[in-house]
């Protein structure tokens, strides 16, 4: 089995680019509609601007993002972009299946961006990803969905640290050899959405979504 994550260096930035060849994304996804539930909607047709606040849930195919508050705005040709937050307690949390497996990619941060254009994830602060055994925690996380690539940084954004931080990037890489693959045996999908445990609410039916105005992602 090749490995979950290769190390790359990374001139001038203290990250690392994580090579997720057994973590892509359910391709199904991409021509999903996108359902979302919220406490509070408001919406703007002209700038193309759907604000959704309290115990928000976005779901796309596999793709599940839960926060306190996301904001959703449309491009001219209709592809999507949320911005997801949450509270001090209770940071946004990303959940997707990977392809052709049972198991899913998953993680957290201060804020994530999910871009429908592009196939890309972002976590902003405080970051932390997993798939199956393996995990990276950071500052800042990029994950491509396309490349099926992971970018991690020490600094906020993309940046490196300031020299003398305690902030660094830790990634935890199980060994994918026969005799280790043998020794550990792969655990049944989480239904948790954060490191700590804490089990994630169940989705709930998406038939009363419509009268939220969604919009359908290419």
């Amino acid at each position: 089995m090749k490995p979950f994550l290769r190390l790359a260096t990374v001139a001038g930035i203290a990250g690392l680019m994580l090579a997720a060849t057994l973590a892509r994304a359910e391709k199904a996804d991409r021509d999903k509609p996108v359902n979302i539930e919220a406490d509070r909607v408001s919406v703007d047709d002209v700038k193309k601007v759907q604000i959704f606040e309290g115990n928000v849930q976005l779901v796309k195919g596999t793709l599940i993002i839960r926060a306190e508050r996301i904001v959703v705005t449309q491009d001219d040709d209709g592809y999507q972009r949320g911005v997801a937050t949450g509270t001090a307690g209770m940071p946004p949390r990303f959940r997707q299946k990977r392809e052709g497996q049972d198991d899913y990619i998953e993680g957290e941060g201060e804020r994530i961006e999910h871009d429908a254009r592009a196939e890309k994830t972002e976590f902003f602060n405080r970051a932390w990803v997993k798939s199956g055994l393996d995990e990276v925690r950071g500052q800042f996380i990029s994950y491509d969905a396309r490349t099926e690539k992971y970018f991690v940084t020490s600094g906020p954004n993309g940046t490196r640290a300031q020299p003398g931080s305690s902030e660094r990037v830790r990634a935890v890489i199980q060994p994918k050899n026969k005799d280790a693959g043998a020794a550990v045996a792969t655990p049944a999908p989480s239904a948790s959405l954060r490191p700590t445990g804490a089990i994630a609410p169940a989705l709930k039916g998406a038939q009363n979504i419509g009268a939220t105005r969604q919009e359908t992602a290419r």
